[in-house]
């Protein structure tokens, strides 16, 4: 497993070094953890120093209560990460320093279809179909710019979601961007982590272009296989037949009409 960043506890504080930082990662999140903790105190880790010159640069923040969501949330933990995504999304995410302007998520999805065919099977299919895709109207759809923007978190591994038993914060901003709503549903319920969450269920709970929403389940669904193919980098790490089962999960979603 590739890791971003070491954490070092002391008391009440977390010092976050980060082990790569060639896409701006410590400033991006620095910038975020002020701009949100200055309109929502207690969603995000409070940002208490930063030295993002030093070779590894860091962040300091304080430690959130709670303990990681797992692969099976109850509902009430559901209902407590709805309300954290949509706080988050209210946050002005205007002119925050290392965020930059919106830029659609195409190159994602061109991972597998630039890589090598599987041989055979279902993957094989989901790859032929994958490929199909960029002729059809969705493509296109997302290059568009999103009529509304969000601040996006855009890492959603259920672990980055803190349960304390009544309300959800959310850690691990080092990918924030700006993002859209239907973009930042896709990659939740596309993530790895979200499989047992009833996905339309949880997308339902928000006012949101369902047109989009489809097109960037496709995508990120895409990228997921390329990353669990034999080739893919995730590959080594997860059950024997994982790339299988999101090659028939994509399937599903290119049929979903």
């Amino acid at each position: 497993m590739v890791y971003t960043h070491e954490l070092t506890f002391v008391g009440p504080l977390l010092v976050k070094r980060y082990t790569s930082w060639a896409r701006g990662e410590p400033r991006r999140e620095w910038s975020v953890l002020q701009r949100v903790h200055g309109h929502v105190e207690d969603l995000t880790p409070r940002p208490v120093a930063a030295d993002l010159d030093a070779d590894p640069p860091t962040v300091t923040m304080t430690v959130l209560p709670g303990e990681p969501l797992d692969e099976n949330p109850t509902p009430a933990q559901i209902d407590a990460l709805a309300a954290a995504m949509a706080t988050l999304w209210a946050v002005p995410h205007h002119n925050i320093p290392s965020v930059d302007v919106w830029r659609d998520d195409l190159d994602f999805a061109r991972r597998l279809t630039t890589a090598r065919r599987p041989a055979r099977g279902v993957a094989a299919a989901a790859y032929d179909a994958a490929a199909s895709w960029w002729h059809g109207p969705d493509p296109a759809l997302l290059h568009t710019e999103p009529t509304m923007t969000v601040l996006g978190h855009r890492d959603p591994n259920l672990a980055n979601y803190l349960w304390d038993g009544q309300k959800v914060r959310i850690v691990d901003f080092e990918d924030a961007a700006i993002s859209d709503p239907a973009t930042e549903l896709a990659l939740l319920v596309e993530h790895l982590s979200a499989r047992q969450l009833d996905a339309d269920g949880f997308c339902s709970r928000f006012d949101v272009d369902v047109i989009r929403l489809r097109a960037a389940r496709r995508l990120w669904a895409t990228f997921w296989l390329w990353l669990l193919l034999p080739s893919g980098p995730s590959h080594w790490r997860n059950p024997p037949g994982t790339a299988d089962a999101q090659a028939e999960r994509l399937l599903r979603l290119f049929d979903d009409t």
